[in-house]
């Protein structure tokens, strides 16, 4: 086995998480057993693993972040308990996409159908699948590209539609299988029609989350 190489790429700003990627591919490769028992070891910690095997570990999020990320999850997990079709997922939850890839959405909702045939021990562990509907929020410290990247990767494994939230720049990006990706400048709400219909986000607990 060859050795392992690492790179980290840290975007400091005060008050805000540090990112870290590991780089084991080629040389080492988790299986997914092994990868779970590294995050179920390391709780303090958020991974992530690309398709390619590299593993991603992020701190815990700034506070005005998770202020954001509670209040979007908050709205989706109200829209979703009247809907009745799906669940939703909050940011500590894995997906193993179909490419190999295992990412934690910071929101996910997951047609309640396609849970039925997964077996009790596999709703404990990471979800075997791609969700519906995924929204990341870009922190201080992430590069808008790579969350971009993850956007695409999404679309490509299965999912129907994605938001990527912009707060600093007040920009949500709206993704489509195969459409090209809508940009709404400072929208007061964000509305998931026809997808999810009536789920429709308020902003203004995020724009000004209040802390």
């Amino acid at each position: 086995m060859s050795e392992t190489s690492a790179r980290s790429v840290t975007r400091d700003a005060p008050g805000s998480a540090a990112r870290l990627t590991i780089c084991m591919h080629p040389g080492l490769v988790l299986s997914d057993e092994e990868f779970f028992q590294l995050c179920r070891l390391n709780r303090d910690l958020r991974f992530e693993r690309t398709a390619e095997g590299d593993v991603i570990v992020m701190s815990p999020t700034g506070a005005q972040s998770g202020s954001r990320n509670a209040e979007i999850t908050r709205q989706v997990a109200n829209w979703a308990k009247r809907d009745g079709a799906g669940v939703v997922f909050d940011s500590s939850t894995g997906f193993r996409l179909p490419n190999g890839a295992d990412r934690s959405p910071d929101t996910a909702w997951l047609r309640r159908e396609r849970l039925t045939p997964l077996s009790p021990e596999e709703r404990r562990r990471f979800l075997p699948l791609c969700p519906d509907f995924v929204v990341e929020l870009v922190s201080p410290t992430d590069a808008l590209e790579d969350l971009q990247a993850k956007m695409e990767e999404y679309m490509a494994n299965g999912a129907g539609l994605g938001w990527l939230i912009d707060p600093d720049r007040r920009r949500v990006h709206i993704y489509r299988p195969g459409k090209p990706t809508d940009v709404l400048a400072d929208p007061a709400e964000v509305s998931a029609h026809p997808e999810l219909p009536g789920l429709v986000l308020d902003t203004a607990g995020i724009w000004e989350p209040g802390i």
